[in-house]
């Protein structure tokens, strides 16, 4: 059946989600901060330059598990469950890519970090970029692993989510099918589709308001609002791609390259939409090294040109000599 006719289909059936606030049924010990109206799952450890790891959609902190140790031993590594995923709250509210930066802002905030670099995967990078857009000042470099970030990536579901009864029919039936299938075209190799990973994932999408909150971030993804201002980011970019990514495939990085000002490309064969796991040596050697390495000095100003010398002054006529 297709997607429009099964949203027909089931649009009578269709009611609001519910959104979740507090703990949830076995929820692991962890750090809580409560900022920006959400109780917020977090990791910080580590000392030195500050590094945040944003998650992409229905992901949570646990995907930066290969990266975290390749990191913490040059910097402070700070990584959260995004507002709506893992084990943050999913309140109602606003999840577009722009509250989720100020969510992450505020968490900053609490954890005493000023300026940090900010490490993202796939629509994590739309919270990046929005996070360089919002307060520039705060963010020293980016690394966005296959970002999800441009209007023109989104499929039409996601267009007729945004409609009220379409989407909640599009998304109660989207995530009561099986995840193996959908995990699977994010991977070059369906062999690292363990079934602890599906598992993982199917007992996130049963915490409750989940649905809820996804759906809500799926509305929130209106990118033709945004991307013209992605030129506008000057900070040094990494781009880490996987060259068989089905999701973001790689002409979005090769767009991205030409749109920011300071961007480099790094591609991995035979890997899909997760570089962390499918190349996570040759990735996380990438990326540390972009970090470690210094912001390139600004170049001098040009010196102000010396004013022209003042014309030498004339000597005065002889007087004419008197007549006798």
């Amino acid at each position: 059946m297709k997607p429009w006719a099964l949203a027909v289909a089931l649009l009578p059936l269709a009611c609001a989600p519910a959104f979740h606030s507090g703990p949830m049924p076995g929820e692991p010990k962890a750090s809580y901060a409560n900022v920006a109206g959400a109780r917020v799952r977090y990791q910080d450890e580590g000392q030195g330059s500050a590094v945040v790891l944003l998650h992409g959609f229905a992901s949570s902190l646990e995907t930066w598990e290969t990266v975290r140790p390749a990191l913490l031993a040059d910097h402070r590594v700070i990584s959260l469950d995004l507002k709506g995923f893992g084990w943050t709250d999913r309140p109602p509210g606003d999840y577009s890519p722009r509250a989720q930066a100020e969510l992450v802002f505020a968490l900053l905030d609490a954890r005493g970090v000023k300026r940090a670099a900010l490490v993202a995967h796939s629509w994590g990078a739309s919270v990046a970029l929005q996070m360089a857009l919002l307060r520039p000042e705060r963010v020293e470099r980016l690394a966005l692993y296959d970002a999800w970030v441009y209007e023109e990536q989104l499929p039409t579901t996601f267009h007729w989510a945004r409609a009220g009864g379409v989407g909640e029919a599009l998304f109660g039936a989207f995530y009561a099918e099986r995840s193996d299938e959908k995990i699977s075209q994010a991977f070059f190799d369906e062999r690292n589709v363990s079934e602890r990973l599906v598992e993982d994932v199917e007992r996130a999408l049963e915490r409750p308001g989940t649905t809820a909150a996804a759906l809500a971030a799926t509305r929130g993804q209106r990118f033709a609002e945004v991307e013209a201002r992605y030129r506008e980011i000057k900070q040094p970019v990494l781009l880490l791609w996987g060259r068989e990514d089905r999701v973001t495939p790689i002409e979005i990085g090769e767009r991205l390259l030409r749109e920011l000002p300071d961007a480099k490309l790094r591609v991995y064969g035979r890997c899909g939409h997760f570089p962390m796991l499918e190349a996570a040596r040759e990735s996380s050697r990438d990326l540390a090294e972009f970090l470690r390495d210094p912001p390139a000095p600004k170049p001098a100003p040009a010196p102000a040109p010396a004013p022209a010398p003042a014309p030498a002054p004339q000597p005065a006529p002889a007087p004419e000599p008197e007549a006798t």
